[in-house]
């Protein structure tokens, strides 16, 4: 099952196992459980802690528990876990066997104070870049909490219940047999939204903060940057970020940042989190800003306020709050959300195999979305509002060769609409002749761009008519000790490396603005 290069490292893995495990396989005389007794058979291969039997009792078929004899199982894949999942496969091996996983102990704390029974099916697909990281999540949790089992289902394998339970995007997390969440969520994350008491303990935790000399809201490429340089001119630094690593969660391949040939996104954004804290950075992760105050004399305080109402003050502050998917904002968008709407070809692609969708979007990011689907679907309508693609020649050309591809231009999409419960057809107006049309399909998947994260700004920082906080050359915006740097400010060209360079050049702006200011007393 395995090729020997792939077995040969799965050994070298194995070998740090601290116990025994055991694989209890649930199979029958099917070809993905042929299958799947091959790949079993390869771990087994791999280590003498390995062993192996076999039980149908209460599993889907075909599947898997990982698990420690004598012990019931709490981690299982219904499917093959390769592809983008062979990472879980091997953690999840190594941390049933009592391999200690890579997160702090603080959260593994919370974790273990969790009571039960608390069942996770997570359901996925294998080329999905963001279903690993709620696979991890969720195993971590059953490792060290008796309370909480998780099983792992590939939703190409099962689509009996995929079609059931009208899953239409991925990762899809339900809890206890009901839906519990949509999307990448890490362990820190899962925990903060079974803890109905996190958002009054983190409040107090936080109001109780002391000043700092920068405070960065943000979490991305830029958020990171100005973190690092402020931290290293040895001044107080804390960071407040919704999502640490921004948009780059959400990037499925990085191979134009400098000196890195080539990463993954959430790669890229853990590889941020450790840099930035290696300077000791004050991380305040899953907290939404709600509003920034700003100080009431030159060199005064500045105070951000969150949504759970704590209020951190700091001597200057460094806006980085990135951007969001830009939304049609069109009857029956938001309704099906997740029921035939998507925004993630590569992640929710493979659930719409042989059927048909439509992409809105003739940039890049939609010329790419409908090539990419094109091989999956049945057929792909291509939208475009002006006159032509916006897209790389080259890729205009591949989508126009494709012969399951038809491209429409000048062409507004007026509605999505659904039948019970998801998504059947798009309606769209020809901007030339006025006339109006309707595609029955089962998916429309959204590729118009980007729109920043300055909502809770407008009363606050100059922004300009496309919501962008405008800043001058040095990050500078019209207030006094507040800066911006990144997706969310006017500088051109929405790039990783762009973003971490402005940060950095806000953070030494900031520097610059704090040596020249006296120190003002705490509120």
């Amino acid at each position: 099952m395995l090729d020997s290069t792939i077995k040969a490292q799965l050994k070298a893995y194995l070998e740090r196992l601290p116990g025994p495990i055991e694989l209890v396989a649930a199979l029958d005389d099917s070809a993905s459980s042929t299958e799947m007794r091959g790949l079993l058979e390869d771990i087994l291969d791999c280590s003498p802690q390995v062993s192996l039997r076999e039980d149908v009792s209460g599993a889907r078929v075909p599947s898997f528990a990982i698990t420690r004899p004598g012990q019931a199982p709490r981690v299982r894949f219904a499917g093959l876990p390769l592809g983008h999942e062979f990472t879980s496969l091997v953690l999840a091996l190594l941390q049933v066997g009592g391999y200690p996983p890579k997160v702090e102990e603080s959260v593994l704390a919370n974790v273990r104070e969790l009571a039960g029974p608390l069942n996770f099916e997570v359901y996925m697909s294998l080329s999905c870049h963001n279903c690993p990281d709620v696979v991890q999540a969720l195993n971590v949790m059953a490792a060290v909490n008796p309370d909480v089992n998780v099983t792992t289902i590939d939703g190409a394998l099962f689509q009996a219940e995929v079609a059931e339970r009208e899953i239409m995007a991925v990762p899809s997390v339900y809890l206890n047999g009901q839906v519990f969440a949509s999307g990448r969520m890490t362990v820190e994350e899962i925990v903060a939204k079974l803890d109905t008491n996190r958002e009054a303990k983190d409040a107090a935790r936080l109001a109780a903060q002391k000043p700092f000399d920068v405070l960065v809201v943000g979490g991305g490429p830029a958020g990171a940057g100005a973190a690092v340089y402020a931290a290293r001119k040895g001044i107080r630094t804390g960071i407040v970020a919704d999502r640490f690593g921004g948009q780059t969660n959400d990037t499925l391949g990085i191979e134009n940042y400098i000196s890195v040939k080539e990463t993954t996104g959430p790669k890229f954004a853990a590889d941020m989190l450790e840099h930035v804290k290696q300077y000791g950075v004050d991380v305040m992760n899953l907290q939404r800003v709600a509003k920034l105050i700003p100080a009431s004399e030159p060199g005064e305080l500045i105070g951000v306020q969150l949504e759970n109402g704590a209020v951190l003050q700091s001597r200057s502050v460094v806006l980085a709050t990135g951007a969001r998917w830009r939304m049609l904002n069109v009857p029956g968008e938001e309704e099906y959300k997740n029921k035939g709407v998507a925004y993630c070809p590569h992640c929710d692609g493979p659930l719409f195999k042989g059927k048909r969708v439509a992409v809105v979007g003739g940039g890049n990011s939609g010329v790419e979305a409908a090539i990419d689907l094109a091989g999956i679907v049945a057929h792909v309508t291509l939208i475009e509002f002006g006159d032509q693609l916006r897209a790389d020649a080259v890729l205009v050309t591949k989508a126009r060769s494709l012969p399951n591809v038809t491209i429409l231009t000048r062409a507004k999409t007026t509605e999505v609409e659904g039948k019970d419960g998801v998504v059947s057809a798009l309606h769209y107006e020809d901007m030339a002749t006025g006339t109006k049309h309707r595609i029955e399909l089962e998916g429309v998947f959204v590729q118009i761009g980007l729109v920043p994260n300055t909502d809770f700004l407008k009363d606050s920082v100059t922004l300009n008519r496309f919501g962008e906080i405008e800043v001058d050359a040095k990050g500078h915006t019209n207030l006094p000790g507040v800066f911006a740097a990144g997706d969310a400010t006017t500088t051109p060209y929405k790039q990783i490396v762009v973003a971490a360079g402005e940060g950095s050049k806000a953070a030494l702006s900031a520097f610059d603005y704090l040596i020249r200011s006296s120190v003002p007393e705490a509120a």
